[in-house]
């Protein structure tokens, strides 16, 4: 299945806005702040969402849905869980239980135009998720009760239990004393006394259906009387061609039997057929999405394709293999021109994927993958607009990695995400790949390019990259190797073609771990990833490491005048402040040299060189960058000579100092994709002709977004 489909429209990503910016002043944005689970008003102009972090409800005016502003917060008793909107009342549920063995729970009844609660009902309850009747006379609550995960290990029957609870709507908001609880006990095999609804959706005959996760059951509830009138358990699937061990390498050829689904979020595609988001909580969960009939029937699995999706564009999890994978958890259905789409949202993966409804009995249409934040939580379908939102609820306000809203709008294709992705191996699974740490030209193929995979993997690769597709085609990959076994203790963050053939490889060093430290080597590597030296720094330099090592390499001359160039990230104990070392090592007589880089200022964290690539015999261009996300993000080429310069002895007191200039600045290159501005711009390379590329790396997807931009930047001008 291709990551990106070919289709006359499709979903691109035009804004993303912060939830810390929708605080009122007096909050402190530098505390977390969550956008979780979002829904919109009416006329689609205003997005409403929960923030449980800062306990309150945010507001964000979409008028222009390209330039999203912030519209209000209203301070909750509590923490929200879920909010749904009718006319011009928003309806938060919040948690106020003092722990788990005590729920309790209320429903806010919020005027949106003046951004205040204006009535409150007592739940009785730890409150989930919400959904309001079609027609507007019921809203649904669901009571989780969740249970304690700290108390035996999380293994449920735990009291009291939960229920679905139905509140009938009036002019002015909720009829609080007509409230009724439908009893959800006694109809799972798993724990028939500790339901743990999770999800509710409500069709246009007033049915609601209702996942009760924990207990890999569903159950449907007509809302006038309140009576269960079905109920089933989700299932099992078996999975094949998956990676189901933990052990730092993506090796997807294990089957996986029996998986429970154990469903989170659920919606209905139309008033006999709804779809799961299977994430797993207390089990498994099995890594898919499902469409079941109102009887039970099972319509339709995607199997393993969510996680082959992620697989294929650098987005999988490889951390969450002995768990749940991808872990799709969110849902939204919404009927586009005619189409009928589904939206699931894979919380790890961090990515939305587009499908097309093609009716009972049919399969679903993949059509096209978006990139969604950190943990898309709430996904919500604005058909009228011809809009989609994601909420993405990590937060991370030290790097300035913020839980965001994207806005994504319907238009012409061709789709702009994802930016590289790759081709089946010989095995018929996607080459796995991730972690993009450095980036090479083929010294004769337009368009061929070569890129590494840093220590977030247990083995390191060597990815072959085919440029002159869009997206980018990872073709082919090798392992580096040592005695023909994967080489261990290695973090490749650099690459350079040799003129004879083969490769250089960075490796950055890490001296001050406690155990298991590593150098920073030179590796010298054959065409299939096997190393044939491996080359130390001497003492007079390793001795002034720190964990900020070799991060880029480059190479000039061939020959008996073959140089190889690195480039260390940050100052290291013997530098000047501010400065960072550029080494040079020459191939044939094994003597390096010494030469200093000036760093430029950071508005946060520090600064630090990426990548070094040759332009000439004297000539390079290197990436310098700081470790923040965002609007504090700092991103930049620069060119620098060495001609005229001698590079000092290693251990040396005087150490000349290269003089940069400003090549491009990248940060208004990943600001038009429309998210938040990448932190870590890794590779940069000039294929033979002379076109720029350069990538980010998405850290293998752990805690981050696992977004990964290649970028096409043209000509560099000398």
């Amino acid at each position: 299945m291709p990551a990106s489909a070919q289709s006359p429209q499709v979903f691109h990503r035009i804004a993303t806005i912060e939830a810390q910016r929708m605080l009122p002043a007096d909050r402190d944005r530098a505390r977390r702040s969550i956008a979780e689970i979002v829904t919109a008003t009416p006329d689609g102009n205003t997005l409403v969402y929960v923030d449980g972090e800062q306990r309150g409800v945010g507001f964000v005016d979409i008028t222009d849905p390209a330039a999203p502003r912030p519209a209000g917060f209203v301070a909750l008793e509590g923490d929200p869980t879920s909010v749904t909107v009718r006319g011009g009342h928003a309806f938060a549920v919040a948690d106020t239980s003092p722990d788990k063995a005590n729920p309790s729970g209320i429903v806010a009844v919020l005027d949106i135009a003046g951004r205040r609660v204006t009535q409150s009902c007592a739940l009785g309850g730890q409150p989930d998720s919400t959904a309001m009747s079609r027609d507007g006379r019921f809203l649904a609550v669901v009571i989780e009760n969740e249970r304690n995960e700290q108390l035996n290990r999380g293994a449920i029957p735990q009291l009291p239990p939960g229920n679905l609870t139905i509140i009938p709507t009036t002019a002015e908001g909720l009829d609080c004393s007509a409230l009724r609880r439908v009893d959800l006990t006694g109809l799972a095999e798993v724990a028939p006394t500790d339901p743990e609804p999770e999800f509710v959706d409500v069709n246009s005959r007033g049915e609601a259906v209702v996942t009760l996760q924990e207990n890999n059951h569903i159950a449907i509830v007509d809302l006038a009387t309140g009576r269960v009138t079905a109920h089933f358990p989700a299932g099992r699937v078996t999975l094949t061609q998956v990676d189901g061990r933990r052990d730092g390498v993506i090796r997807p050829t294990q089957t996986l039997e029996n998986l429970v689904r154990e469903p989170d979020a659920v919606r209905w595609l139309d008033d006999d057929r709804f779809v799961t988001a299977n994430e797993g909580d207390m089990v498994t969960g099995s890594r898919s999405f499902t469409i079941f009939r109102r009887d039970g029937t099972v319509e339709w699995d995607s199997g393993n394709l969510l996680d082959h999706l992620a697989i294929r564009i650098g987005h999988y999890p490889e951390a969450r293999s002995g768990s749940r994978g991808n872990e799709p958890e969110g849902v939204d259905v919404g009927t586009f021109g005619g189409q009928r789409l589904i939206f699931v949202g894979s919380e790890r993966a961090s990515v939305v994927t587009v499908w097309r409804d093609e009716g009972p009995g049919r399969a679903p249409t993949f059509l096209q993958v978006l990139p969604a934040g950190v943990g898309p939580e709430g996904l919500l379908a604005i058909p009228s607009r011809g809009l989609f939102v994601a909420a993405a609820e990590v937060d991370n306000p030290e790097t300035g990695l913020r839980s965001a809203l994207s806005l994504y709008r319907l238009g012409d294709g061709p789709a702009r995400y994802p930016t590289i992705e790759s081709v089946n191996g010989p095995d018929g699974a996607p080459i796995p790949w991730g972690a993009l740490s450095g980036l090479a030209a083929d010294r004769s193929v337009a368009g061929r390019l070569y890129a590494v995979t840093d220590s977030y993997y247990a083995e390191a690769q060597i990815l072959t990259l085919d440029a002159t597709q869009t997206p980018a085609r990872i073709t082919a990959a090798v392992t580096v190797t040592q005695n023909g076994q994967a080489a261990p203790n290695l973090d490749i963050e650099g690459i350079a073609t040799r003129p004879g053939g083969g490769f250089w490889l960075a490796s950055e060093g890490n001296p001050e771990r406690e155990r298991n430290k590593t150098q920073n080597l030179l590796l010298r590597v054959s065409a299939t990833g096997a190393i044939e030296q491996a080359i130390a720094l001497p003492e007079a330099l390793a001795n002034q490491a720190s964990r900020f090592g070799f991060e880029g390499v480059a190479v000039t001359g061939e020959g008996a005048e073959e140089t190889v160039w690195l480039a260390v990230q940050r100052e290291w104990r013997d530098d000047p402040r501010g400065h960072a070392k550029l080494l040079r090592y020459r191939v044939a007589t094994g003597e390096w040299g010494v030469l200093h880089y000036p760093l430029g200022a950071t508005p946060a964290g520090w600064m630090g060189l990426s990548e070094i690539t040759s332009a000439g015999p004297d000539r390079f261009i290197i990436i310098e960058r700081n470790n923040q996300w965002g609007d504090r993000a700092v991103k930049r080429l620069y060119e620098v000579s060495v001609a005229g310069l001698t590079p000092a002895a290693p251990g040396a007191t005087q150490v000349p100092v290269v003089t940069k200039r400003l090549l491009r600045d990248i940060v208004p290159d990943l600001a038009a994709t429309g998210g938040t501005v990448l932190e870590k711009l890794e590779g940069f390379a000039v294929d033979a002709a002379g076109n720029a590329f350069a990538v980010t790396d998405n850290d293998g997807v752990q805690g981050v977004s696992g977004e990964t931009q290649f970028l096409r930047l043209g000509r560099i001008a000398p």
